[in-house]
């Protein structure tokens, strides 16, 4: 029987934290790096050509390039999942990251077991984060879900219940097909529904619905926990 190999990209532009990782992850007989970087347009391109199936970065790339890199990393590839390795205090920037979709966030000082624990888990479909900041997912997901019980909207879109609630988990990052497990709908049903948003917001592309939406302080988080 094949061992099953989870192709992994590393973007950082700490090159000793570059080589450290892949000191880590070149011992690993299901792991292949396809490739180590500094963020780069270049770099981008060498991801989607090696169409990895997990890409690690550091905290500095997401400085240097702002809140589109994970929605860059994961274009011509929707289930490709991100993971950010980051500062134990830097809680704001974790926040940032999942809301752009982050599936996984390991810190700095991580061990070499802990590293490929949370590359595994998240290749598997899991979300990943270190226990001191789960207490932060939870009050943040408290807040928008009682802001959108307490303040339903009206937007100039148009926008049904239904399409809102994709709104908000295309949001998280999801691929059509995740977003059709989680609401029991099939990846067709999903993909009517996103090109009636994108026809009624205005939109050429997923990005560009979630901009949008944004820009019309739409609540969509909340939307993503509510009984279908």
């Amino acid at each position: 029987m094949s061992l099953e190999r989870i192709i992994v990209f590393l973007l950082a532009e700490n090159c000793l934290l570059r080589e450290a990782l892949l000191r880590v992850l070149r011992k690993k007989e299901d792991i292949v790096v396809a490739g180590a970087a500094p963020f780069s347009p270049s770099a981008l391109e060498k991801v989607w050509a090696a169409n990895a199936d997990v890409v690690l970065f550091d905290s500095a790339s997401i400085a240097l390039t702002g809140p589109r890199l994970v929605s860059r990393l994961r274009q011509a590839g929707e289930n490709r999942k991100a993971v950010m390795v980051g500062m134990e205090e830097d809680e704001p920037t974790f926040l940032q990251a999942v809301g752009e979709g982050v599936v996984g966030y390991v810190l700095k000082d991580a061990s070499a077991t802990e590293i490929v624990r949370v590359i595994r888990a998240v290749a598997a479909g899991e979300a990943i984060c270190p226990p001191r900041f789960s207490l932060s997912l939870f009050q943040c997901a408290a807040r928008d879900v009682s802001f959108s019980f307490k303040s339903p909207q009206k937007m100039k879109f148009g926008l049904s219940r239904r399409e809102q609630q994709l709104v908000g988990l295309i949001r998280l990052g999801l691929s059509n097909k995740e977003i059709g497990n989680r609401l029991n709908l099939s990846e067709q049903t999903i993909k009517n529904h996103i090109h009636r948003i994108l026809r009624k917001v205005g939109a050429s592309d997923r990005l560009e619905i979630v901009e949008r939406c944004q820009s019309e302080n739409l609540s969509t988080a909340g939307l993503t926990n509510l009984a279908v």
